[in-house]
């Protein structure tokens, strides 16, 4: 087992491979001043990676972890905190990390390389693209679908049936009535759109 990026988000990861009794090998980070995360080697050489090896992609960025995994060919796999409830009829794409205290209910699919943060809550039937963020404490109800990319902030809430786009932002605290399209940055109770961005152009 292997992570690429010495980040804070390596850190949670770290925690949860601990506690699930396993130890990475190493961690691969472009910056060479990093050379120890936790007690765990850090090494700028990513030309030892081996299509047999087992790597989780451990940077927050979601468009990074999307442009690595692009370039990237290896078994990615997936991190899952003990404490998470995850049910039967659920599934989660590769190279997805779920932190603690998380609950991920009936027949919800979670996309590829995704982060469920701590205390996060994915109710039944939802559809979760891949490479995006759900941050701690947001939660969202039944039937809800979020497009690739998209980053839902800390103690958000969505309510039922809703469809948020690719690549959009959610902020802190949001309440998310309506729809949200592709590239929007949606604030505020009720949820307000105050960007949009053009996603083909990123």
């Amino acid at each position: 087992m292997k992570l690429y990026g010495a980040s804070g988000h390596a850190k949670v990861i770290l925690d949860i491979l601990e506690r699930n009794g396993m130890v990475p090998d190493e961690i691969i980070d472009d910056n060479p001043a990093i050379n120890e995360l936790l007690g765990v080697k850090v090494t700028t050489k990513n030309d030892d990676l081996s299509e047999n090896d087992d790597l989780i992609i451990s940077i927050g960025n979601n468009r990074i972890r999307k442009q690595l995994v692009d370039i990237l060919t290896i078994h990615f796999a997936t991190a899952v905190h003990p404490t998470a409830v995850i049910a039967g009829s659920a599934k989660l794409g590769r190279g997805t990390v779920v932190m603690a205290n998380t609950a991920i209910n009936p027949d919800a699919v979670i996309g590829e390389h995704c982060i469920i943060n701590t205390g996060a809550v994915i109710e039944h039937d939802c559809t979760l693209g891949d490479f995006l963020h759900i941050s701690p404490n947001a939660a969202l109800a039944g039937n809800v679908t979020v497009g690739e990319g998209s980053h839902i902030g800390i103690g958000a809430c969505v309510i039922q049936g809703v469809t948020i786009g690719k690549w959009a932002a959610v902020g802190a605290g949001a309440v998310i009535i309506r729809n949200v399209p592709d590239g929007a940055t949606v604030v505020g109770n009720p949820g307000r759109i105050i960007a949009v961005k053009d996603i083909t152009k990123q």
